[in-house]
């Protein structure tokens, strides 16, 4: 089977070297000649571990190809994913003039194609968007009906940031929401080998699950930050309460979104909260739950802040900018926004995360959004940690990244005041004694 990918942001481009290290010839499109340029020199577009490696193997090899031409990646495919962005707009509902756009093109090639061509989408997108943009756009630009002149189907993907790679060969669970037999079927084969509960389902019911998962994500960041502050003020230690909480499986289902700590952030759960708001409010549903979520969210950002103004220090630093430690993403990042409250009330601020430093200095939107779009903030940024713990009076643990903990253990001076966004779980940092986390 022939695959063409749309779209080489995160879910493409991991789903692009993925799909090709499973043996499938892949081509892979974007509109972004660059992003094009560095797939096809065997260059990843993005940070993540292990990718570069990945995509440099199957350039090599001739399984995996970069190409601008729509026609070309149609004509030469079985089956066409689409994996372009889906952006929130102001009232939080979803952009999905990407997703129209690409379908138009691929239906205006499917138009002239003898052979069946699958259409499969991706990309995040509200339930009923299949049904009200995708398959009307592919249908009116082919003059082919869907699920007989062509097929549709609908896959959600299950990837974290800075673990994708893992994630794909290794997912929870495998949906397939397909408009017709033939299109469930290859997705089935795209999957053969990979051990998941998979289930095949209406594409609407394929479209929500992750809706299902986001917002359900996301509701318990919110819930353990909540009760994780209200333990705090109690002189509890959240997380040992939360240890405790973890050992009943049979109710309390997962742990992975549970531990305390700082605000949600990234591409995935603020804006899927915003985008299923947006349609209950569509439909004149009150979604009470959905805006507290958010809330809570923001106001984890202002106890962060809270705590840095009590602490009397104005010389931070800040060790972690991206919203998960592994990735360079910038996405609604929570620290980025921590981190521009901090410089408009005239907080000396350094920045240090190596894989946004590296990223400032890639090609590609990061880029762009680096300079261009945070450039005070950018101009906070540090290549050395020993440059950050020289010029800071309190540093800030903002993401996961565990060297952050041995740094400061072996090279940062006693007395420097620390708060501990998430929790790094590090004895000897937690017995400094100007230690804090922010709920814990």
């Amino acid at each position: 089977m022939r695959i063409s990918v749309f779209g080489l942001g995160y879910v493409g481009a991991v789903a692009s070297a993925c799909l090709a290290e499973s043996g499938f010839d892949v081509i892979a499109i974007d509109m972004d000649p660059i992003k094009v340029k560095c797939l096809a020199e065997g260059r990843s577009p993005i940070i993540e571990p292990d990718l570069p490696e990945m995509i440099k193997r199957n350039a090599d090899n001739g399984r995996l190809k970069a190409t601008l031409d729509v026609r070309e990646a149609v004509m030469n495919s079985d089956i066409s994913l689409i994996c372009v962005g889906t952006p929130s707009n102001e009232d939080g509902s979803l952009k999905l003039d990407y997703v129209e756009a690409v379908c138009a093109q691929i239906g205006e090639v499917i138009k002239d194609k003898e052979e069946f061509h699958s259409v499969v989408l991706r990309s995040t997108v509200v339930p009923g968007t299949a049904r009200d943009i995708a398959i009307p756009a592919l249908e009116k630009s082919s003059g082919k009906k869907a699920g007989e002149g062509f097929g549709f189907g609908n896959n959600p993907e299950f990837l974290r940031e800075s673990t994708a790679i893992y994630d794909y060969f290794n997912p929870p669970k495998i949906v397939i929401g397909a408009k017709d037999e033939k299109t469930a079927q290859m997705m089935k084969d795209v999957y053969k080998g990979i051990e998941a509960d998979l289930v095949v389902c209406d594409v609407e019911v394929s479209e929500g699950v992750k809706y299902a998962d986001n917002a359900w994500h996301a509701m318990k960041v919110g819930f353990a930050n909540e009760l994780g502050n209200i333990l705090k003020e109690l002189g509890v230690d959240s997380h040992k309460v939360m240890d405790i909480f973890f050992l009943d499986t049979k109710l309390n289902i997962s742990k992975a979104y549970l531990k305390p700590g700082f605000a949600f952030g990234g591409s995935c759960l603020p804006k899927d909260v915003r985008a299923i708001r947006a349609k209950g409010k569509d439909k004149d549903i009150q979604t009470p739950i959905f805006d507290a979520l958010l809330e809570a969210n923001d106001e984890q950002v202002r106890r962060a802040k809270s705590m840095i103004d009590k602490s009397g220090k104005k010389k931070i630093g800040m060790m972690g900018l991206s919203f998960k430690a592994g990735t360079d993403d910038l996405r609604e990042s929570p620290l980025v926004t921590l981190a521009d409250l901090l410089l408009k009330d005239g907080y000396e601020l350094t920045v240090y995360d190596p894989c946004v430093f590296e990223a400032a200095n890639m090609e590609g939107a990061n880029q762009k959004y680096i300079r261009e779009g945070i450039p005070h903030i950018s101009k906070c940024l540090t290549e050395n940690a020993e440059d950050l713990l020289a010029v800071s009076d309190l540093v800030v643990i903002g993401n996961g990244n565990k060297d952050f903990a041995t740094i400061i253990n072996n090279k940062a001076n006693d007395n420097l005041a620390v708060i501990d966004l998430v929790r790094l779980n590090d004895e000897t940092l937690e017995k400094r004694e100007s230690y804090t986390g922010i709920c814990w």
